[in-house]
């Protein structure tokens, strides 16, 4: 049903779990500044602590090793390695810490996928420009070659850039994620022309320098729900989801496994309402240069978060001025069926993922596919026996075998987030994804297996036995 050798995983990131915001040397991130001001996430809670993972590490190795995993991801702090995001100052204290995570990983046989960047960047990078400066290209290729350098020798699993949709769309657009800018309708699309010059100079830099001797692979992490018309029998709901398919999911799969440049419809769609407000600029959706290293074909695997699913009818923006959901121009709908876990936006819809890797082979060019981030929330009072989420991830994971066997889609791994319950973002503690409960009013933070940490590990030992 799974290849032998498929990736058992789970997933965190740097920001979430690390604490020690600054300790031993670690420099400010933007995620800091941003939780740091009062109103911007739940409770007004930050991620100064949240795990301690940078302290209680052994602790999340326990973990690990509880679930049986084949692999983990983590990323890593920009700002902690490097702390004003220049090789010119390297934190060692930093270097030692990855270094201890990454052998000691090894030396319990689990292979590490590391991210570069998970969303924090440091705040000495924002201050000169940020994402929305094409110099931050060069700066994240030389950030990326120090950890190849520094890492390589043990690392085959890389992750240059975790959702670029959303550092894009909910950092510089909505404003909800740091550096909680809402410049509507310009910043977004330049910030995700900058990720993605970022990744495809850092891609080519391994492949020139370090895939020789590393032999490791080099990708990066789309996020996307999947999107079908709410009326299939009505030609303008079709033509919406297959917009807002190309808007979330093709405005960087599309440049990368398809064509080099954007996709027509999406640039079509967002010229047209340049037009339509009179707005003089119609490269609001910049052009590659010449200049530019070649972005088709920078991905040696399909790296995907999913997480829901949502019908799509045409319409339903009423925006007057410039911005991302004019440019887009459909609206998105839950179908009454399906269950919601936890907030709001996360309706459970297993059989979702198995049409989206469908989609991706026939539309990517058949790619091999890691699925990097999967899960289910919890919200308030929490529950050790997660009754639903053990059916969460049978349900889930017998779609991803359906996929591999029925669609013969080239599945190679399943990440489950997350490990533990973290920091999620503007919703702080208040919103648990984890295998293990964590305790974030004991001093300890001790971690405790939920049910759904048990019944993945029952599928993991079930599945490598085979």
């Amino acid at each position: 049903m799974f290849p032998r050798d498929f990736a058992w995983g789970a997933a965190t990131s740097a920001y979430q779990i690390e604490g020690g915001w600054q300790t031993d040397g670690k420099g400010p991130s933007i995620w800091d500044t941003f939780c740091h001001g009062k109103g911007r996430v739940f409770g007004n809670q930050n991620g100064d602590v949240a795990c301690n993972s940078y302290e209680l590490w052994e602790k999340d190795l326990e973990c690990i090793q509880q679930l049986g995993l084949t692999h983990y991801r983590l990323s890593l702090s920009w700002a902690r390695l490097l702390p004003d995001g220049t090789t010119q100052n390297v934190n060692q204290r930093g270097v030692q810490y990855y270094n201890r995570v990454i052998d000691d990983l090894l030396a319990c046989n689990i292979s590490p996928m590391v991210t570069l960047y998970h969303f924090d960047l440091p705040q000495a990078i924002q201050d000169l420009g940020g994402w929305k400066s094409p110099d931050i290209a060069t700066l994240f290729d030389n950030y990326a070659k120090f950890c190849f350098q520094t890492f390589g020798d043990r690392v085959k699993l890389w992750i240059t850039i975790n959702e670029p949709q959303v550092c894009a769309k909910l950092g510089h657009e909505v404003g909800i994620h740091a550096p909680g800018l809402k410049e509507k309708g310009t910043a977004a699309y330049l910030v995700g022309h900058n990720m993605l010059r970022a990744h495809a100079m850092a891609w080519h830099s391994y492949s020139s320098t370090y895939r020789i001797t590393q032999n490791g692979a080099v990708s990066l992490a789309l996020n996307s729900d999947w999107l079908e018309p709410l009326e299939p029998g009505r030609s303008e709901d079709v033509t919406s989801a297959e917009r807002d398919l190309i808007f979330t999911l093709g405005w960087f799969a599309w440049p990368v496994f398809v064509t080099g440049d954007y996709p027509e419809l999406m640039r079509f769609s967002i010229e047209t309402q340049s037009k339509m407000m009179g707005y003089s600029d119609d490269l609001r959706l910049p052009r590659f240069s010449i200049d530019d290293p070649p972005i088709l074909g920078t991905a040696d695997f399909f790296a995907l978060n999913y997480y829901t699913s949502r019908k799509v009818k045409s319409g339903g923006c009423n925006d007057q001025m410039l911005s991302m959901k004019r440019d887009l121009d459909a609206e998105e709908v839950l179908d009454p069926s399906w269950p919601i876990c936890g907030v709001s936006w996360l309706a459970v819809v297993p059989n979702g993922l198995r049409k989206l890797l469908k989609y991706i082979k026939d539309v990517f060019n058949n790619p091999t596919i890691y699925i990097t981030e999967n899960g289910f929330a919890q919200v308030g009072r929490l529950q050790i026996e997660d009754v639903e989420r053990c059916k969460f991830y049978k349900s889930t994971i017998l779609e991803v075998a359906k996929a591999i066997e029925e669609d013969e889609v080239n599945v190679r791994g399943y990440f489950a987030w997350s490990l533990m319950d973290n920091f999620e973002w503007a919703d702080g503690f208040s919103v648990r994804f984890g295998l293990f409960h964590v305790d974030f009013s004991d001093p300890e933070l001790r971690r405790t297996i939920y049910q759904s940490g048990r019944e993945y590990a029952k599928i993991i030992s079930k599945y490598k036995s085979v």
